[in-house]
């Protein structure tokens, strides 16, 4: 390596500030927006364990900020008259809570603000006038109750649907068990209650929302595996880029501190072409294999030189490589090194402009409807381009689920304007980036990269 190339240690060392998915955050952006929380919805029957199952998972993710919002917390205080028939009161229909309340405290942390939670006195029938628990925005929000899955608007605020499903001999017992022990009732009170409004609302509202769910627990707090899946699952939420919780057809490479530094130096607007090539070179790479792993694959056999037989996969046969002119030649290297023969199409497309694309030249592998395709091109920017390129290749007969479309970095306006209009295709980029500027550059963005990297920016 040249001597003028920048010393990859003091890079890492220099790239290892916060960030989010591979998205740096340090000097980049003045006021850098709050990443989505995590939102869980927790139901269930009364007493079937909904509580001991936040507990465990709050638990297990002890290294994130997770704040647990009740649904109880936002019961309807009494009237005096329903006070003197509180015994007729039914808090279990969807009517006995302030769901508008619950939904603005709900949208209020999603947006990073802290709330004031009502706190309600399950003796008294009333909400504590001159007291309010104080919630904080957090990675992570559980919303929990018997209820929570019955309005859509609160539903379609979850990532996440949980249905703590509990034998109801075993849910009697519990909620005899806390609400005189609790809550100061005599036991004939609760089980007339139980019979009269519990179970009947069970069935008519709780159990119906049961369809909803995204997981079902058997067993609740028991059932040990369950919960550490749920947990799992959360984890890798939290470690994506938000736009990968919305389209699931994208994915960013695992951001590690020498992809992060890598992008530092190919960023560096004084880093010289011999080591912008280098890095980028090396960055593509990563992408193209990791773009690999997304073709479908089959079981094979082989004998090894021992004797044995081994168990692996074959490869995908029916491949090709497509790069949209000129930039996306960069890609076509590192492709053919993974790829030994493989076929490399071109499709040159005239920027002019935010939508005034014109296909200028395309030359495609005349089989390509009966392949998978790998789309090259290192920056997705307005995603314009790229939506005239794959609609060209579908209409060429490539199924929509055969493209798999390689960046080194996307711009969420590029990301959101491929994915709604092709959802079947996959992205696979290194970085997602901030935004787009009113010229409709990539910011931070790493410059015209075409001429970067071919030497032809001077």
């Amino acid at each position: 390596m040249p001597e003028e190339t920048t010393s990859i240690d003091y890079v890492m060392e220099a790239a290892s500030g916060p960030h989010f998915s591979g998205l740096r955050l340090d000097g980049l952006l003045s006021s850098p927006p709050l990443n989505q929380p995590f939102v869980i919805g927790v139901s269930g029957g009364t007493a079937s364990g909904k509580t001991t199952v936040c507990d465990m998972i709050i638990q297990q993710l002890h290294d994130h900020r997770v704040v647990l919002v009740n649904q109880d917390s936002f019961y309807r205080g009494l009237r005096p008259e329903e006070l003197e028939r509180v015994h007729e009161y039914n808090f279990d229909h969807p009517d006995a809570f302030d769901t508008e309340q619950l939904l603005e405290c709900m949208r209020k942390l999603i947006a990073g603000q802290s709330v004031q939670v009502p706190i309600y006195d399950f003796k008294k029938h009333q909400r504590c006038s001159d007291s309010f628990r104080q919630v904080n925005a957090s990675d992570v929000i559980i919303l929990e109750g018997i209820l929570v899955f019955h309005d859509q608007d609160v539903r379609d605020l979850m990532n996440m649907k949980i249905f703590v499903d509990t034998d109801a001999d075993v849910r009697l017992a519990r909620r005899i068990r806390r609400d005189t022990v609790e809550r100061g009732r005599d036991i004939n009170s609760v089980l007339e209650q139980y019979a009269k409004f519990v179970k009947p609302a069970f069935d008519d509202f709780v159990l119906p929302s049961k369809k909803y769910a995204d997981v079902i627990i058997p067993r609740g707090g028991d059932n040990h595996v369950a919960i550490d899946l749920i947990v799992q699952h959360i984890r890798t939420k939290l470690g994506q880029h938000d736009l990968c919780k919305i389209y699931p057809n994208v994915y960013v490479i695992q951001s590690t501190f020498q992809i992060r530094g890598m992008h530092t130096l190919i960023r560096d607007k004084d880093i010289s072409k011999h080591d912008f090539v280098f890095y980028s070179d090396r960055l593509i790479r990563l992408v193209v294999e990791h773009g690999l792993g997304h073709l479908p694959f089959t079981e094979k056999q082989v004998v090894t030189p021992t004797g044995s037989v081994y168990t692996g996969v074959d490869f995908c046969k029916k491949l090709c490589g497509v790069s949209i002119v000129r930039s996306g030649e960069s890609m076509e290297n590192a492709l053919r090194a993974c790829c030994k023969g493989i076929k490399i199409g071109k499709i040159l497309i005239h920027r002019d402009g935010d939508d005034g694309q014109q296909l200028i030249y395309e030359k495609l592998p005349k089989d390509i409807s009966e392949r998978h395709v790998l789309l090259l091109d290192p920056v997705l920017a307005t995603g314009n381009s790229a939506n005239q390129a794959i609609e060209l290749l579908i209409q060429k007969g490539v199924p929509e689920s055969h493209i798999i479309f390689l960046n080194l970095i996307s711009a969420p306006e590029g990301i959101h304007c491929v994915c709604k209009r092709f959802p079947s295709l996959k992205i696979v980029t290194s970085e997602i980036d901030a935004a787009l500027n009113d010229e409709f550059r990539v910011i931070p963005g790493l410059g015209e990269f075409g001429d970067r990297y071919f030497g032809t920016d001077d």
